[in-house]
């Protein structure tokens, strides 16, 4: 494991261009600022947009993008609050697309949720909207969890880890063999997954985008590094659930979910009997709805785990209406 980690701090320094694992060969729609932190001793940067309205309403929305997605993933979203006065910001968390992947960094939700943190006091981000999608829908009710007297609102969009599944059956494995997992990432992988998930088995052009933006991070050598990260991360997630706490969640919430989605992490793991009780968003939005105190649910039932890429304009309308009752409340 030394060898391995040595070698992997190495291809932080020689990997080529088109072996990207910092994302540097992939425009952002705006302008990417850094912020600079120490956590677990290593001197770190963490990538973000921070974007302002022509014409502000005073609050502020945080995005936090997913396991396989970047804070370039929110374009459309971003623009939609924008457009509507709020101000945005999107990090790239610690270990994610143009943020810094330090050698042996012990991942966790609460780590990323006090990085994040620490880059909103920065800002002087004051009682924000805290928004997450998928891994970072998790992240997000952690960061709930963790800060909620400078919370002012949580927005959960088909957040993963809505149910325990090591506790439903699914095996535990080492991050070593996570790790061989995703050394064999190709892109057709990555399409395939994508259209049956996030997709509900339909294909449009402009989800090539993300595809690409996900692959080149895995190509060549430097391809090590983020299958790495990705590894440590997968481990983190997991094995850090979160929907045990749903009850002590104490901000107003607003739950938008795609049904057609299936996620659940290892289910290729489990028994074809256990497989079969997994990731069914019907049913487990609701009971997400009835955990969370004070928490409202919109469904999108022909939608599949990224509806606001799916269907935009739809998504957007839910999102403004619903963001308007929440921080009324």
């Amino acid at each position: 494991m030394k060898y391995l980690l040595s070698a992997l701090a190495g291809l932080v320094m020689t990997a080529p261009a088109a072996a990207d694992p910092m994302l540097s060969d992939f425009d952002y729609p705006w302008p990417v600022e850094r912020h600079a932190l120490v956590s677990q001793g290593h001197a770190l940067e963490m990538a973000y947009l921070d974007v302002t309205p022509e014409q502000a309403n005073g609050e502020t929305v945080v995005l936090l993008h997913g396991k396989n997605f970047c804070a370039a993933t929110w374009e459309v979203t971003m623009q939609a609050l924008l457009d509507a006065g709020y101000r945005v910001v999107a990090p790239d968390q610690i270990g994610f697309c143009k943020s810094s992947k330090p050698q042996g960094y012990q991942y966790g939700l609460h780590t990323l949720a006090a990085n994040t943190h620490g880059l909103l006091e920065a800002l002087g981000v004051d009682d924000p909207v805290i928004m997450g999608h998928s891994m970072g829908g998790m992240l997000a009710a952690r960061y709930a969890l963790q800060y909620p007297d400078t919370t002012g609102a949580l927005v959960l969009l088909n957040p993963i880890g809505l149910e325990d599944w090591r506790a439903k059956g699914v095996p535990n494995v080492t991050v070593d063999e996570l790790y061989e997992g995703q050394l064999k990432t190709t892109r057709d992988g990555i399409k395939a997954y994508q259209q049956s998930t996030y997709y509900v088995g339909e294909w449009k052009d402009r989800y090539d985008r993300w595809v690409d933006m996900l692959w080149s991070m895995y190509q060549g050598e430097g391809g090590r590094i983020t299958a790495w990260h990705q590894a440590l991360t997968a481990d983190m997630v997991f094995n850090q659930p979160v929907v045990h706490e749903f009850p002590d969640i104490a901000v107003p919430t607003l739950l938008l979910i795609g049904e057609k989605d299936n996620t659940a992490l290892g289910k290729g793991r489990a028994s074809e009997a256990v497989q079969a009780e997994l990731g069914n968003y019907e049913t487990l939005a609701r009971e997400t709805e009835q955990a969370i105190p004070d928490a409202r649910l919109v469904t999108f039932p022909d939608l599949g785990h990224s509806p606001h890429i799916e269907a935009p304009e739809r998504f957007q309308d839910e999102l403004l209406a619903g963001l308007e009752t929440v921080l009324a409340e």
